[in-house]
């Protein structure tokens, strides 16, 4: 993962090698965002825009805004999605987060990257900016509790992911209700609702 290169040509066959459930992940991801109809979504790690793309394409009245410190893939992302239904910045997940209320933050591959106090303090700074009723949709690398379930291959310094057990402690103590909707040997999706009613325009 930490050697990975953006080709938008290859991009999904290398993720699908690196990671075989890749797909699946992105299905998961998918599904927990589309329960709830979002309007205003938050992609933290906005990468290569494809997980993002396919967002659009259920939900074709969401505005997404994409968020990624690699200028290389905010070019590549730039590419595959609508600049009149998105919005790309470069960001570090480790700053504070855009101040806009969203309806939905989601992250696909990309929280595994920061250490434990930091998941921790952005799940935090995720539920500051989410509005009333918002959800939170986590897609990663987790540490699974048999080490034969680890697939994916990681550096131990660039990625390090974290036991499902722990990140559903901290999204509770950021005050989310997390709920597990898929996990398979070293992935998992995660669902974590901010409590409250989401106002939706007439």
């Amino acid at each position: 993962m930490a050697d990975f290169t953006w080709n938008p040509d290859t991009y999904l066959d290398v993720m699908s090698e690196e990671i075989p459930d890749y797909r699946l992940l992105q299905d998961e991801l998918l599904a927990a965002v589309v329960e709830v109809g979002p309007r205003t979504i938050l992609d933290l790690g906005v990468g290569s825009g494809l997980t993002a793309r396919r967002v659009a394409e259920v939900l074709p009245e969401t505005h997404i805004h994409g968020i990624d410190e690699s200028v290389e893939m905010l070019a590549g992302a730039a590419k595959v999605l609508d600049p009149d239904r998105s919005s790309l910045s470069h960001w570090r997940l480790q700053d504070s987060l855009p101040a806009v209320p969203v309806d939905l933050v989601m992250s696909t591959l990309a929280v595994h990257h920061l250490d434990a106090d930091e998941k921790a303090d952005l799940f935090m700074r995720i539920h500051e900016v989410l509005v009333d009723g918002g959800r939170f949709v986590l897609a990663d690398l987790v540490v699974p509790p048999d080490p034969s379930d680890v697939v994916t291959p990681i550096d131990g310094v660039v990625d390090t992911p974290s036991p499902l057990a722990e990140q559903l402690e901290w999204l509770t103590e950021a005050g989310f209700t997390p709920r597990v909707t898929w996990q398979h040997r070293d992935l998992a999706v995660v669902a974590a609702d901010k409590a409250g009613q989401r106002h939706r325009p007439d």
